[in-house]
């Protein structure tokens, strides 16, 4: 798995490449979520467009980050999720735990129509 960073607009977006099965490269990923919530980059959206494959370790991976962003007041959302990844997700019930949407710009867009509340 290789993935990309882009700051855009209120929101970091991830793009996930190729398969995403943990190992050395959930740990890039996670020590990268960490360095975000370090500099209060907060709202994140995970870009699966490009995403081949999601096994466990991968799926542990997307709930750590989403632990760790909404730990730190913010929320990490899914975006361009292919079929065979949202089987995955319906099938564990994360969908449910997820939000996820049809493009990039519809996750970025929600975190104006949808504000993270801070306590």
């Amino acid at each position: 798995m290789n993935y990309s960073i882009d700051e855009r607009y209120n929101a970091v977006v991830i793009t996930l490449k190729g398969n995403v099965m943990g190992g050395p490269d959930g740990a890039s990923l996670h020590n990268t979520l960490h360095e975000l919530r370090e500099n209060g980059k907060v709202n994140v959206v995970i870009d699966l467009g490009k995403t081949k494959f999601m096994n466990s370790s991968g799926l542990g991976m997307m709930i750590s980050g989403l632990t760790t962003m909404r730990n730190s007041g913010g929320d990490l959302r899914l975006a361009n999720v292919a079929d065979r990844i949202q089987s995955l997700l319906v099938i564990t019930k994360l969908i449910t735990v997820f939000k996820h949407y049809e493009s990039v710009d519809e996750a970025i867009q929600s975190y104006e129509d949808d504000p993270i509340e801070t306590e």
